[in-house]
């Protein structure tokens, strides 16, 4: 990969592949062997075999799954960016059944690069907003 692509480029073009189009190869092309990704939420996430099973989890239980950028910051060698993503609920995630409810739900990742390749991450994302888009809580009504 070429030291003259932007991280910000290399971050976009990796979710494109990995995530929008579902191409588990691209984990291979993007990603740093010794990877580590971070959620407040789960257990860490370790290498690329593990962070390809966290995509293809996601793709299965969103088989639609489409992730948009919305905005990026890209300084040094780390990358920041907030996302919206849609999809339509057809296997289990975070222990609900298939709803067929279709979501909206937004995060923020930061990425650490290292010659090329996406080697730490930290996520965040609305995990509430989405149980109860799958009617697994119930929302709150302002009175």
């Amino acid at each position: 990969m070429s030291q003259t692509v932007k991280n910000s480029e290399i971050v976009r073009q990796f979710v494109e592949q990995a995530f929008n189009n579902g191409n588990l190869d691209a984990v291979d092309e993007y990603v740093a062997e010794d990877f580590v990704r971070h959620d407040p939420a789960a257990e860490d996430v370790r290498g690329r075999d593990g962070y390809k099973n966290f995509v293809e989890m996601n793709r299965t239980a969103f088989p639609d799954y489409h992730e948009t950028i919305e905005s990026i910051v890209d300084e040094d060698d780390t990358v920041m960016y907030r996302w919206t993503m849609h999809g339509t609920q057809e296997g289990e995630i975070m222990g609900v059944e298939p709803t067929g409810n279709e979501v909206d739900i937004t995060g923020m990742v930061e990425m650490r690069l290292e010659d090329g390749k996406i080697t730490e991450m930290w996520g965040n994302f609305d995990a509430l907003g989405m149980l109860q888009q799958l009617d697994a809580i119930p929302r709150q009504v302002a009175e």
